[in-house]
């Protein structure tokens, strides 16, 4: 276990009014794990299937005063459970304390699970960092290996589940200098595609999210750190990096979270080893 690592939301926020307003909203009583949600996309997934009725448990690095707070005001808002659970989603170890520790929150197990964690690291192959590799590798394809296989059992149990699983465009196409990140999401498109065969006529689905170039926090420091270091507007900025989308524009975060909830809905219970491609039109081409 890693009692350091996991802390409740405050009880009174948890549940204020949760059962008068969650009432009729699709996902009511689910419980999703997001992972690498205290920032960006993993963030407003968390938030959009909150606005949808689910139980969150958020999930990633950062301040924990922030996450404190990211945890209550998600609860406040949305009048459901937000639950911090922390691990090093590159290890085995701290995935299944992970595990144990959600369990004790909700004995049932997951209903959704958001596998969202990830970073970036740009080389060329032959100078790729070894460590730098396994850890991504790890974090991106062998985390959500293992988060499949410990909490699909629970969705099965229940005879209903949702795997969500954050791809890209780079699970389809390639860039230079993203060795690690393009296999890990390449690997990851495969994952998806043999986990859905395989909870095929369970109640239970898996799926891709494929984005491009999203509006988060990271890409609007990234603009505003080229449009320093080139004497450039911000906006030019912005327009450079998405360039390679026909729209010209950024996906939105709050776009990738609705089609997490989309894919939660029961619409979607025949949609099986897809991947939605939300790119702008990058791939496309």
């Amino acid at each position: 276990m890693l009692p350091h690592l996991l802390f409740r939301c405050f009880k009174g926020l948890c549940f204020i009014g949760r059962e008068q307003k969650k009432n009729g909203k699709p996902l009511h009583k689910k419980v999703a794990l997001i992972t690498g949600s205290t920032s960006g996309i993993g963030k407003g997934i968390a938030e959009s299937l909150a606005n949808h009725g689910c139980d969150v448990i958020i999930n990633g690095f950062g301040d924990q005063e922030e996450i404190k707070k990211l945890c209550a005001d998600i609860a406040m808002t949305y009048s459901v459970r937000a639950e911090f659970v922390g691990a090093d989603l590159s290890k085995v170890p701290e995935i299944e304390d992970l595990h144990e520790a959600i369990l004790k929150l909700f004995p049932e197990g997951l209903d959704i699970l958001v596998n969202n964690a990830g970073i970036q690291h740009l080389s060329p192959v032959e100078s790729f960092p070894v460590e730098k590799w396994d850890f991504m590798i790890s974090l991106m394809l062998s985390a959500p290996f293992h988060l499949t296989r410990l909490f699909l059992p629970y969705m099965k149990q229940k005879g209903w589940g949702r795997i969500i699983n954050i791809s890209s465009a780079h699970g389809h196409v390639a860039s230079p200098n993203k060795c690690a990140y393009v296999s890990a999401k390449h690997g990851l498109i495969g994952l998806t595609k043999t986990v859905a065969v395989e909870v095929a006529g369970s109640g239970v689905t898996c799926n891709a999210i494929c984005p491009g170039y999203v509006e988060t926090p990271l890409f609007l420091k990234q603009a505003a750190d080229r449009s320093k270091d080139q004497g450039i507007s911000f906006e030019q900025a912005k327009s450079q990096i998405v360039g390679i989308h026909s729209s010209k524009e950024p996906v939105k975060i709050e776009q990738v979270g609705e089609i997490a909830a989309f894919l939660c809905s029961p619409a979607a219970d025949q949609i099986l080893g897809t991947s939605i491609m939300v790119d702008g039109g990058w791939t496309i081409k």
